[in-house]
């Protein structure tokens, strides 16, 4: 089964991405994923930044659970904002090498500071240096706007690159839709 990083600034829309991704795949085949995202690991407020040092110390905890959901048969999708390669690589290390799909969900600066003052619930700033900070800035299967798409648009097309690079063998060899 394909693990799917999903990796964007915060507010761009990836939790939304994730669950119902979680649904079609369970819907539609029957195929059980665990959503791990870091926003279960921290605690967030809109009156405390998050630096990178807290995400990197919550880094082993996911990783563990990232790898029990591997060994308990159930894919993993995870929603993610890498602000750095350390980040980055200590999280692929508890992935399967070549079955992961790396996902940008990202949208303009002016969305996610729209979406950000909305949802109260993240210090001032967040989207902003997430974006800025993110990690990688390339090397995505494909990358998803949610300022153009709908959460059911950027999922309809993450299910269409999968079944096309199913369909041709690409690298993903093991996705099972």
């Amino acid at each position: 089964m394909i693990s799917i990083l999903l990796n964007g600034p915060s507010s761009a829309g990836k939790s939304s991405i994730a669950k119902m991704l979680r649904e079609i795949f369970y819907n539609d085949s029957g195929l059980e994923y665990k959503i791990i995202a870091l926003d279960d690991y921290l605690e967030m407020s809109a009156e405390e930044s998050i630096w990178e040092d807290d995400v990197f110390k919550t880094t082993s905890l996911m990783c563990k659970d990232i790898m029990q959901s591997l060994d308990d048969g159930h894919g993993v999708i995870l929603d993610h904002v890498m602000t750095s390669e350390r980040i980055y690589q200590s999280v692929m290390s508890a992935l399967p090498e070549n079955s992961v799909m790396k996902v940008l969900v990202t949208c303009s600066l002016e969305i996610l500071r729209k979406r950000e003052e909305d949802r109260g619930s993240r210090c001032a700033g967040s989207a902003e240096a997430s974006l800025l900070y993110l990690f990688p800035k390339d090397g995505y299967d494909i990358s998803v706007d949610t300022g153009e798409l709908s959460t059911e648009g950027a999922v309809d097309a993450i299910v269409s690159w999968m079944k096309q690079a199913k369909q041709t063998n690409f690298s993903l060899s093991t996705c099972s839709l």
